[in-house]
């Protein structure tokens, strides 16, 4: 079965720093793949890299069969792909329901709507008037993935989506997260932190070490040794 995404010998670099070496990696249709690995692995890096936020090589990124490494953010987009940034970067002068709007800029169609999105974070739809930064870190970040979901992505990716939130709401985030994969067909790559959750929520997943992909596999098959011993590079 050929891949959604592919990256094949993805560098990238922040001037003379080189932040990925070589990234080969993949995700498949309704399929979840965790990231995970240290501060400054390059997990980040990747993620940008694909969203056209930074230029690539452009036969380094395949997207439903075509180079997109060359494309800027706006055409990636446009195909269907959204991130979720890290720290959500909310539009502080908007309000919750703005700045979800603010995700369908490019007219995308699919299964997402306003409608679908307090139906998927009930918690949304009551505080839609209230500007989107006097929400909880919870909330915000129910408003940021629900941004991106108005794009109608057919790849999803969330960089430390769980990060400084409360654990009832980590389960609250991911089971919405399950939901957009398993009922809707979306792919997603999470960025995760908490080695045993990015087990037990992915399908396969890849840990980064200074640049490189240093461990690979399907989550279930990983051992807390192994991720541990490539998490630090040992």
């Amino acid at each position: 079965m050929s891949a959604l995404l592919e990256t094949r010998g993805l560098v990238a670099h922040y001037g003379d720093f080189q932040a990925l070496f070589g990234i080969d990696a993949d995700v498949h249709e309704g399929e979840r793949v965790a990231l995970i690995g240290s501060n400054g692995a390059g997990k980040s890096t990747f993620l940008t890299s694909i969203a056209g936020m930074r230029r690539s090589a452009k036969e380094s990124i395949v997207f439903d069969g075509a180079p997109i490494g060359a494309l800027d953010a706006a055409d990636v987009a446009a195909l269907g792909i959204a991130l979720v940034p890290e720290g959500r970067r909310l539009f502080p002068s908007l309000s919750v329901e703005e700045n979800l709007a603010m995700g369908a800029f490019n007219r995308r169609k699919g299964p997402w709507n306003l409608e679908n999105v307090y139906s998927l974070f009930p918690a949304l739809r009551e505080k839609r008037r209230a500007p989107a930064t006097s929400l909880s870190g919870g909330q915000q970040q129910m408003v940021a993935i629900g941004r991106a979901l108005m794009a109608n992505p057919r790849l999803l990716m969330c960089d430390e989506i769980s990060l400084g939130l409360s654990p009832a709401v980590v389960k609250e985030v991911y089971a919405a997260l399950g939901v957009v994969c398993s009922e809707h067909g979306v792919s997603a790559i999470v960025v995760e932190q908490d080695i045993e959750l990015a087990r037990t929520m992915s399908d396969r997943a890849y840990c980064f070490t200074h640049g490189f992909v240093s461990l690979s596999g399907t989550s279930t098959d990983l051992t807390r040794e192994a991720i541990s011993a490539a998490y630090f590079g040992v």
